[in-house]
């Protein structure tokens, strides 16, 4: 089948590297309507969102689905198959499940992340921290600036998460490999489908060794479910739940501690505020999430009847929707004026989307907040000084318009 239909409408094209994912936000909304068809990499056409309270309405709202195999028309004729879209859409797991198939597969994976499991992780991630901490601290001696996102926004989450998982340490360059490729939304045809089979190939491989070894993680629990409940998850969504599981534990965390760094060093007032006790490091993380959140267009949900909005805008049934949560958290409407301003004292400035909204909320959100809690103010404890080795418009963003982060963070750790 072609990757798009000669016939179907065009709308605003989104840019696949994400380079300017915020001012895009903005040209999208200044249009008036509460939700643009826009055209997302490979031709995919869907609605984006433009207001906040539409968002939040639609994430809770039972007439949408995350189900492409039911609801997704052009899914179901065998479009898109063959691009990026396909590590997000063909997957079987919590992401792309509706109904009752979602409360079983989220029912499953549930009691991995109670708070009670949660606080019991934290000396693990203040073990890995103070590790970080203490080869980023003999690298900046050596050789004065440091990428903070290789040296430590990443490696924490990413070794939380395979810990949590029982992901051996020889596995785990691959599985960031594979992370970044699912998040890179230039791929080409032939690196989906390469991604698509090196993902096939690295949990399965994953799930055999915990088959002829088990061990006290939850990859072992999972396919124990598998196993002695056959019914409950079959092989695929066994797969799927781990590349979720694994992927979204660490990518999230890793955007969530390298942007506030960023903000935090690009606004040197407001990280006084919090070094002077004036704000806490709560308001500094849920800033950095409402302001530069780490998942800025989440895809994609699908309209299972016509749904008219407030402004009359129509969502026709079978339509894709991206959930566009960067656009959404700095909407002028919920946050005022200055929505574009990064404030950590801000009033309500802890509600926003980023961990999604309604049934399908973020598991691992007690998780992500507790890592970032653990890791800056060990961070800027150990490094008081620390500033940016570059100016700031020379970070570059990921290559990509679904997460919003920065590919390196050059620092000076010791000023």
């Amino acid at each position: 089948m072609p990757a798009v239909r000669a016939d179907a409408p065009r709308g605003v094209l989104i840019d696949p590297e994400g380079r300017d994912i915020h001012g895009e936000a903005q040209r999208i909304r200044s249009g008036g309507a509460a939700a643009t068809l826009v055209e997302l990499p490979a031709g995919i056409h869907a609605w984006y969102v433009n207001e906040f309270d539409v968002l939040k309405q639609l994430l809770r709202d039972p007439r949408v689905s995350k189900d492409p195999r039911k609801h997704w028309p052009a899914w179901q004729r065998g479009e898109f198959h063959d691009t990026w879209i396909r590590t997000w859409v063909s997957v079987e797991n919590m992401l792309s499940s509706y109904g009752e198939d979602h409360k079983r597969l989220r029912k499953l994976v549930a009691p991995a992340f109670t708070a009670r499991r949660t606080a019991a992780m934290l000396p693990r991630v203040e073990r890995i921290t103070s590790e970080l901490l203490d080869a980023m601290d003999e690298d900046a001696a050596r050789e004065g600036t440091v990428d903070l996102r290789a040296s430590f926004a990443h490696p924490l989450p990413m070794n939380v998460i395979c810990e949590l998982f029982g992901v051996p340490e020889d596995q785990r360059p691959e599985m960031k490999r594979l992370m970044d490729m699912v998040m890179d939304t230039t791929r080409t045809p032939e690196q989906a489908g390469q991604t698509a089979v090196d993902m096939q190939a690295a949990f399965t491989a994953l799930v055999e060794a915990k088959r002829a070894e088990p061990g006290d993680d939850l990859t072992s629990v999972l396919v124990d479910a598998r196993d002695e409940e056959g019914a409950a998850l079959s092989e695929k969504e066994l797969l799927d739940t781990l590349l979720l599981m694994i992927g979204a534990g660490h990518e999230t965390t890793v955007n969530l501690i390298g942007n506030a760094v960023h903000a935090l060093l690009t606004h040197p007032g407001q990280l006084q505020l919090v070094l002077d006790g004036a704000a806490s490091w709560d308001d500094v993380i849920e800033e950095t999430l409402r302001w530069a959140p780490s998942i800025a267009n989440l895809p994609l949900r699908y309209a299972v009847d016509r749904i008219e909005l407030s402004d009359g805008t129509v969502i026709g049934q079978g339509d894709a929707i991206v959930s566009t949560i960067a656009s959404a958290n700095r909407d002028p409407a919920k946050y005022g004026a200055d929505a574009a301003e990064f404030d950590i004292r801000r009033a309500g400035g802890g509600e926003h989307l980023s961990f999604g909204h309604g049934v399908h909320f973020c598991l691992g959100a007690p998780l992500a907040r507790m890592e970032a809690r653990t890791a800056l103010p060990a961070l800027f404890g150990r490094f008081p000084k620390m500033r940016a080795a570059v100016p700031p418009e020379e970070m570059a963003q990921v290559a990509s318009c679904i997460a919003f982060g920065y590919a390196g963070i050059p620092v000076r750790p010791r000023g």
